[in-house]
């Protein structure tokens, strides 16, 4: 089994991690560039609703089908090469989508099937990446780094639209496509000339082909999440809380005209407050590094969100101001929430069990969001948007509280090696 102990014996670290971080920041500008332009090109050319939820749908198959056996050939093949592969073949993709729009060629079907390549190339490169941090970055750091990349993520929300719907006056959509292209040359080409540590993976005990091998390994990267209370336990509320932010800002929009009456002004200003509180929370965090148990952290991120989500809830119309700060407080504490819980994967899950173990999350993140949207819908239909807001407080106040007293959660971390001891001395069957 691979170790983290080479990384801390190099004080190179840093240089060979953030050359690699840094390339695959500057591409994910340009991958959020060509998702705000195909999103809007869909808007202006069809005006459909259907259209741009089967769009996103999409967009979501790869993840949520294929994504849990994404993770055992992420654990079984050099993550370098997958990750090299994956950013190629994205590339080639919005190549051949630039062509396609220079000769005026693009149909709707040409864009599902652009965005559906795209995303399963992200959902090999994203567990490659994350499981290949915790093998690169010493232990105490990595919630250094989950904070500089929920600083990032806030950064494009910011970012990403108004840089995009800019483009969008100036270029042509073949041009904005080949920023994109141009941009994977940085996420490449350092991976060319970096080494990435490969854990060392168990030999399979199938006697079948490749589908058999994928299929066993899914299963025990199940069953290493099953018997592990505290793994299981943060797994599930991180779902849950997925299930209830994705549709909150979904319902935004209508928060904001309905009861607010406000316009698309005053809706771009409470998103950028969240996106704001993103980057503060990403910057804290990355100073700061979190208290020592990380998943205290994330407990208490996941306390104080909840007073954003009450000042949402509770805003009379009158004041705006109120959704405005709730949401920045929102985007500072689920920063506190979100990156100690990657840290935490990172740094007590074996590494060859880290592809599926992300996977399994990206999965199941993936699944809650448009089950989130189905609930959500209904819900502030019959009692209001704000109910939603107040509803989504409770759980997060509730997880926060509650998880102080489930051992299995809080000592997560120090029952790290007993658990990879017992799930080594597993047969995999």
């Amino acid at each position: 089994m691979a170790t983290q102990t080479t990384t801390e014996d190099h004080k190179s670290w840093k240089v060979r991690f953030f050359s690699i971080w840094g390339g695959q920041a500057l591409s994910l500008i340009g991958s959020q560039l060509v998702q705000f332009a195909l999103i809007w090109w869909l808007t202006t050319e069809t005006g459909s609703a259907t259209v741009l939820t089967t769009a996103t749908l999409v967009g979501l198959l790869p993840s949520v089908v294929l994504g849990p056996f994404v993770g055992a050939l992420v654990d079984r093949w050099s993550r370098k090469r997958i990750m090299l592969l994956a950013d190629a073949m994205i590339a080639l993709v919005t190549g051949i989508l630039a062509y396609l729009y220079a000769i005026d060629l693009v149909q709707v079907w040409t864009i599902y099937l652009a965005l559906f390549f795209r995303s399963l190339g992200t959902g090999f490169h994203r567990p490659a990446m994350s499981s290949s941090t915790s093998l690169m970055v010493p232990k105490k750091h990595l919630t250094r780094v989950q904070g500089a990349n929920q600083t990032l993520q806030g950064g494009l929300n910011i970012i990403s639209a108004p840089l995009g719907a800019l483009l969008l006056e100036v270029l042509s959509m073949s041009g904005i496509l080949s920023i994109d292209v141009l941009s994977a040359l940085f996420a490449i080409v350092p991976l060319l000339f970096t080494a990435i540590p490969q854990p060392k993976t168990q030999p399979s005990q199938s006697s079948g082909g490749l589908l058999t091998m994928v299929w066993d390994d899914f299963k025990i990267g199940l069953r290493y999440v099953g018997n592990w209370p505290g793994l299981l336990g943060i797994l599930i509320m991180a779902l849950v809380i997925n299930m209830i932010i994705t549709p909150a800002f979904s319902l935004l929009p209508l928060l904001v005209k309905n009861h607010f009456g406000g316009s698309a002004l005053e809706l771009g200003w409470v998103e950028s407050a969240f996106g704001i509180g993103t980057i503060l929370g990403g910057v804290i965090l990355s100073a700061w590094g979190g208290f020592r148990k990380r998943i205290v952290t994330s407990l208490a991120g996941s306390i104080f969100s909840s007073l954003g989500f009450f000042l949402i809830a509770t805003a009379p119309s009158s004041l705006l101001v109120l959704a405005i700060s709730g949401t920045f407080i929102i985007g500072i504490f689920l920063t506190m929430v979100n990156g100690p819980i990657f840290a935490i994967l990172q740094a007590t899950v074996d590494p060859g069990m880290q592809g599926r173990v992300f996977t399994l999350v990206d999965s199941g993140a993936s699944a809650m969001s448009p089950l989130g949207l189905i609930i959500a819908g209904p819900v502030a239909e019959f009692a209001g948007v704000q109910t939603w807001f107040l509803a989504s407080g409770f759980i997060m106040l509730t997880f926060g509280i509650i998880g102080f007293f489930i051992p299995a959660i809080l000592n997560i971390e120090r029952n790290s090696k007993k658990n990879t001891t017992e799930q080594s001395q597993e047969p995999s069957s």
